[in-house]
């Protein structure tokens, strides 16, 4: 969860917050700005001082604490679902749960900056709560493999791409849903922008990356689009099928795009590519349950 979602979440349940800091937008600007000045490392504690500004030296709100809680568990998920692929090639790891065969080092390369940017997100969260932190969650690599369409997620290259497709789409839909909520501060609407078009590149990449593992067997678009039964599912796994559930719209502003202006080029096809859809938090929550066994859902 992106660091705008999050402060969007603690805004609806403590509708004061930005007045504890600064006025909105000057507070948000401020963030962002000194986002740009210091190093990943020491956002943690920039965070923390953020929120130790908004309310004292008191505890966080604990209506506050359950929202980068609930954040902190998705970007644990995240992480582990990631690192279990990772860990068997670092040198010295005796992490050995999974034996995962990358199919050249470019692939490698890229799976690992993911998990290091998830990795980066669950530090942010933890030095936000402090001592309010969740216990740390330790996902198995059998969490994952639970469950037949992903069994063979850390055995066999395709299927771990597939599904990390469906990590990827359904958080570039999930921040998206919060967009929204940031129409009344069009600074920070701007920034949210920026940062959600990373998070869609990092789908796009995954995308491509499975078009190089099917070698010309199949191709696989940057974007959503229509799978071979009609519907917005090109991933090859049916279980995701939720991930997908209404990219298939083609009525937008209340006009069906399908013929628009009496051009028969614009297809169904080309009407779900124009066009992506949000997910609300409840549809992100059970989406990720799908990628869980019985357990350890969230």
């Amino acid at each position: 969860m992106n660091i705008v979602n999050i402060l969007e979440e603690i805004e609806k349940v403590d509708g004061e917050v930005y007045e504890r800091l600064n006025p909105r937008r000057a507070a948000m600007k401020s963030f962002f700005n000194m986002g740009k000045k210091i190093s990943l490392a020491a956002m943690p504690l920039a965070l923390g001082s953020m929120f130790q500004k908004a309310y004292g030296q008191t505890a966080l709100p604990t209506a506050v604490v359950e929202v980068l809680n609930f954040a902190l568990s998705l970007e644990y998920l995240e992480y582990h679902f990631y690192n279990h692929c990772i860990v068997g090639k670092t040198a010295g790891s005796s992490v050995t749960d999974v034996t995962f065969n990358f199919p050249n080092a470019a692939s490698q390369a890229a799976i690992t900056t993911i998990r290091d940017h998830e990795k980066a997100h669950v530090d942010l969260l933890i030095g936000a709560l402090g001592s309010s932190a969740r216990a740390p969650i330790a996902y198995a690599d059998t969490d994952f493999r639970a469950g037949g369409a992903f069994a063979s997620v850390y055995s066999d290259y395709n299927t771990f791409l597939a599904v990390a497709q469906g990590f990827e789409d359904t958080g570039v839909r999930a921040y998206k849903g919060q967009a929204g909520n940031l129409l009344v501060s069009p600074g920070v609407l701007q920034t949210a922008l920026q940062i959600h078009s990373v998070e869609a590149r990092h789908a796009s990449h995954i995308r491509q990356m499975r078009t190089a593992a099917a070698n010309g067997s199949a191709v696989y678009k940057p974007w959503v689009s229509l799978g071979a039964s009609g519907q917005a599912n090109d991933s090859g796994v049916a279980a995701v099928d939720a991930v997908y559930a209404g990219e298939d719209l083609t009525v937008q502003a209340g006009a069906n795009i399908v013929g628009i202006g009496g051009n028969a080029g614009i297809t169904k096809a080309a009407a779900v590519e124009s066009f992506d859809e949000p997910l609300d938090k409840a549809s992100v929550v059970t989406i990720a349950n799908l990628f869980l066994r019985d357990g350890k859902k969230l």
